[in-house]
């Protein structure tokens, strides 16, 4: 342990996790509006995704989506238990094929219409900035591709001395 606790100084991450998350509570309250309960803004992509491709793997639906095949698991496992998709067994042991459910393919014109709508807004956003979002993202990109964030931290980094070696 050190003499001081770093967590004690600002988190330089918080107001982005902070903004974001705002940001998706707002869509879930237009969803809770519109009395689509249990419903959550991250169910939107896949849900809308499947309605197109029909059923999909876990590791299909993750690789159309972009995503950790962990965090799709976590996701079709959370809409399952809302009654939007179903899970059935792949075309081997180890596989789950994941469709909608009626509730689940009954929701996607509006999951589609709130998507677009929220694509807009984002575009109204960027507008309203002096710096567009989607530019500064690419801009962290290509710094990031210069020089990664592993050799960043790694500059930084001040290894403790090793247990013991301490007087």
């Amino acid at each position: 342990m050190t003499s001081s606790d770093p967590t004690a100084t600002p988190d330089p991450w918080h107001s982005l996790h902070e903004l974001l998350a705002a940001m998706d509570a707002e869509i879930e309250q237009v969803y809770l509006e519109r009395g689509l309960d249990g419903v959550r803004p991250r169910f939107a992509y896949p849900l809308i995704r499947l309605a197109h491709t029909g059923p999909l793997t876990i590791r299909e639906l993750a690789k159309s989506l972009n995503r950790s095949h962990s965090a799709i698991s976590q996701t079709v496992a959370a809409m399952r238990k809302e009654g939007l998709v179903t899970s059935e067994p792949g075309p081997d042991a180890r596989t789950r094929r994941i469709d909608l459910t009626e509730r689940g393919r009954s929701l996607v014109p509006f999951l589609e219409a709130e998507w677009r709508a929220t694509h807009r807004t984002v575009a109204e956003l960027d507008g309203e900035l002096p710096y567009a979002m989607a530019a500064v993202v690419e801009d962290v990109r290509r710094a990031l591709e210069r020089r990664s964030m592993r050799e960043r931290i790694l500059h930084h980094l001040v290894e403790p001395p090793p247990m013991g070696s301490q007087g």
